[in-house]
């Protein structure tokens, strides 16, 4: 359900579209975008909407609600908001006008990158320079109606810069740089120990911090949990031996820290798509 008080000036843009299944399948999309002028009474409220939004606020500034949250969005601000859950937002309350720019976007691609500038959920604005953003929503105002493969393309690319350049900003304030330190504490410690029997405690131990905390750090800055990243440094490290190395798969299962082959061989398959004998035979013909 969606209710509106469109006041917002004349010269406001507002754009929409259908993508289709080859759009749709894309891991940045967009199906609505605009340039508001809003004045004082402008607002809106929804009960959900199949994508996420993105804000940038021109000039004036804006007030966002979902849930118990509230946040205001001064100028050279920008923030991205999950619609699928209630929300409301209308220009701020003092303030005349709420000029901003937005596009409703999705994807794959949206959804992994909302983990980082949606941490734990919480309405999180970012400060983005307007000579940094404003030229990507004219490049997706630009490539709007031309329906073509490479305005797809570009569009995508676009929304992903956007995205990319509020986690970086984000990612860059003193808190982050201590929680990313943090984190890259727990992933040296795992490449430098990688083939003795790690668990979580043992790199919980390493940290000052509370399980669920490292966890959802872990997840933000590197995309996957700690067990995943271990794999993944195994496997990677396997790779390595069995192309620079005549060593039996058992050998490199030792080395790499499984406790057997047989699960040395079910995990490698399972991540690469070859087995272990598989992928040392077509790494080392002749390209």
């Amino acid at each position: 359900m969606l209710t509106y008080n469109m006041d917002v000036e004349e010269r406001s843009l507002w754009l929409r579209a259908t993508p289709g299944a080859a759009v749709l399948a894309q891991p940045f999309y967009c199906t609505e975008a605009g340039h508001f002028y809003g004045r004082s009474r402008f607002a809106t409220a929804r009960t959900d909407k199949e994508s996420y939004l993105l804000f940038y606020t021109v000039a004036g500034a804006g007030l966002i609600e979902q849930g118990a949250q509230q946040v205001e969005l001064p100028a050279g601000s920008a923030l991205l908001l999950n619609c699928r859950t209630p929300q409301s937002y209308c220009t701020a309350p003092g303030q005349q006008s709420w000029q901003h720019t937005w596009v409703h976007l999705d994807g794959a691609g949206v959804a992994n990158l909302a983990e980082t500038l949606l941490p734990q959920n919480r309405l999180t604005p970012v400060r983005v320079s307007a000579w940094e953003m404003q030229p990507l929503f004219d490049t997706i105002f630009a490539e709007w109606d031309r329906g073509t493969v490479a305005a797809q393309i570009e569009t995508g690319l676009t929304l992903h810069r956007m995205l990319a350049l509020m986690a970086a900003r984000l990612l860059a304030g003193d808190a982050s740089r201590s929680n990313r330190a943090l984190i890259e504490q727990a992933t040296g410690y795992i490449r430098a120990h990688y083939a003795e029997p790690l668990s979580l405690d043992a790199l919980l131990a390493q940290t000052p911090v509370s399980k669920s905390w490292f966890l959802r750090l872990f997840r933000q800055y590197t995309g996957t949990t700690p067990y995943n990243f271990l794999l993944s440094t195994r496997i990677t490290r396997a790779k390595e031996l069995l192309v620079l190395t005549d060593f039996a798969v058992s050998e490199i299962a030792h080395q790499v820290g499984f406790g057997d082959e047989s699960n040395f061989s079910t995990r490698f398959t399972a991540m690469v798509g070859q087995s272990p004998q598989q992928y040392r035979k077509s790494a080392m013909q002749p390209r």
